[in-house]
């Protein structure tokens, strides 16, 4: 009896053993990330690098461009939830940089946040600085809307943000109305540049 009973319980610890084996081996389950924080996520990968851009659609009559200037943005700093992005414009008739804007990107766990920090050569704060928008739906890793709800157009169109990835080919930053570009620059991802200097009011990293 003590024998049948010892080879039962060697057979019973083999199938605990084997079973815990393939428990074990079995996959792990993997949860896709939502598409804003793929999007934040590969936005915060290109931390530290700086590249070249061309305006490719302009806006007639109230243009931020003359058009033959060199741009430059500057993922300059980055932290688990934001992404700080300067956008240096060449002043070719002056001979110097407007270092006056940085775009700052916010997640969230449902959302995204653009927002605009605007400051004078001396470091202090624009009149017109802070607005920017929010995303309301979940867009993709590849592009994110970000609504403007302080007003619509002329005949009622959501305003706000385009911004779009390509990994290693291209950035793009611009306006839009129902979703459609009224303002866009392109930055070619493919090639970095040297960094520029400090935005202003931003001290220079060590």
């Amino acid at each position: 009896m003590l024998l049948k009973f010892t080879v039962w319980s060697a057979g019973l610890i083999s199938l605990i053993t084997s079973a815990n084996v393939i428990a074990d081996t079995s996959p792990t389950r993997v949860t896709p990330s939502a598409p804003h924080t793929e999007f934040f996520q590969e936005l915060a990968s290109l931390c530290g690098k700086a590249f070249a851009g061309t305006r490719v659609v302009e806006r007639p009559g109230r243009d931020l461009l003359v058009g033959n200037e060199q741009l430059r943005v500057h993922f300059r700093e980055c932290t688990d939830n934001q992404v700080f992005a300067p956008f240096h414009i060449e002043r070719p008739e002056h001979g110097d940089w407007d270092r006056s804007r940085t775009w700052i990107y916010t997640h969230y766990d449902d959302h995204l946040t653009l927002s605009h920090d605007h400051r004078e050569a001396d470091g202090k704060e624009s009149d017109d600085t802070g607005y920017g928008g929010a995303t309301v739906t979940p867009g993709s890793a590849n592009q994110q809307l970000f609504i403007f709800t302080e007003r619509t157009g002329e005949q009622g169109e959501v305003l706000g943000w385009r911004i779009e990835l390509e990994p290693g080919k291209r950035y793009s930053y611009g306006t839009m109305a129902d979703g459609d570009w009224t303002w866009r620059v392109d930055f070619d991802l493919s090639q970095e540049v040297d960094i520029p200097p400090a935005p202003w009011g931003y001290d220079e990293l060590e």
